[in-house]
């Protein structure tokens, strides 16, 4: 898998290939990029999806100095300068959507959508900063690890006990101490609130129900300050990785179908049709299903028809 240096990092990420547009997935804290595994299988090659792995996560290496979520948007630049690709929908989970924002706010111009999963624009609170400094406390101990691990899960990813057991197994045998320098970086990120507005792209925001870490109030507060998102969809049961554990397989034929669709004579109307019949049945949307209505309707078109025939289309 092919990585790119940069003066401060070695930065791995994967690349499905492919001539459609650019997905590029930023992953939540304490995950890797493949935690995307879902969407990288049912999204290529219709979507081009480039996942990557954060400073301190996965296979990506640093040099040691302290970074903020400004240098991750920095890092997800370099990446799409190393594959050549001018312009991006920028996606993430988490600590990834924290990233996107940045991204979209460092580089607007290479910006064609944001994808928000389970995220936030705000700063810690200093009860959130007290709960945090506890857990990496004890996590970059010397008491055994695994209790902590078994216990953050189900916070972490939500789901089921099977959707845990490989993270839970990664975490057991990682270099606890590694993780510092990321903690920081989440613990002191800045507030962009005020600055959503300055992002006027196509703004997809999904949560998961249960979601305690990226409550219902911040991802209203992201589709407030967006001028371009769409009604926040929130997923039935998921917790916070929602696109780990509650994926939705869609065929190629129906991306294809509503690609035709969409660039058909039939105009407008059958347009949106054609979409709310590939969505009646997943109302349990999430990533992929939205990746399907950016290709499907064309990205500079989604803030403007995404509002639903029906007011509850998306309840």
């Amino acid at each position: 898998m092919p990585n790119v240096t940069t003066p401060d990092a070695d930065i791995f990420y994967t690349d499905s290939g492919g001539e459609g547009p650019v997905l590029l997935l930023g992953h939540g804290f304490f995950m890797d990029s493949s935690m995307f595994t879902p969407q990288v299988r049912d999204l290529a090659p219709d979507l081009r999806v480039v996942t990557w792995d954060a400073r301190r996560h996965g296979k990506t290496t640093d040099a040691g100095e302290p970074f903020t979520y400004w240098d991750l948007g920095r890092d997800a630049l370099a990446v799409l300068d190393d594959l050549g690709v001018e312009k991006a929908i920028i996606g993430g989970m988490s600590q990834g959507g924290y990233t996107a924002l940045r991204t979209a706010l460092l580089a607007p111009e290479r910006t064609t959508a944001l994808i928000l999963l389970d995220t936030e624009a705000s700063a810690c609170t200093p009860e959130q900063k007290s709960g945090y400094r506890v857990l990496f406390d004890q996590w970059c101990s010397t008491e055994p690890l695994e209790p902590l691990t078994s216990a953050l899960a189900p916070q972490l990813i939500g789901g089921e006990p099977a959707d845990w057991t490989s993270w839970i197994s990664k975490w057991n045998s990682s270099d606890r101490m590694a993780v510092r320098p990321a903690a920081e970086c989440l613990i002191e990120r800045d507030d962009v609130v005020d600055r959503l507005s300055d992002i006027d792209v196509p703004a997809l925001i999904i949560r998961g129900e249960n979601d305690l870490s990226a409550p219902a109030e911040k991802a209203d507060e992201l589709k407030t300050g967006l001028p371009g998102a769409a009604p926040v969809v929130t997923i039935p049961v998921a917790g916070h990785a929602a696109n780990w554990t509650h994926p939705i397989r869609s065929t190629r034929r129906s991306l294809r179908s509503s690609r035709r669709s969409a660039n058909s004579g039939g105009g407008e109307a059958h347009s949106e049709v054609h979409l709310q019949r590939i969505l009646a049945p997943h109302l349990r949307v999430d990533l992929h299903v939205h990746a399907i209505l950016l290709t499907s309707l064309g990205v500079a078109e989604v803030h403007e028809r995404l509002v639903p025939a029906e007011p509850n289309f998306f309840a």
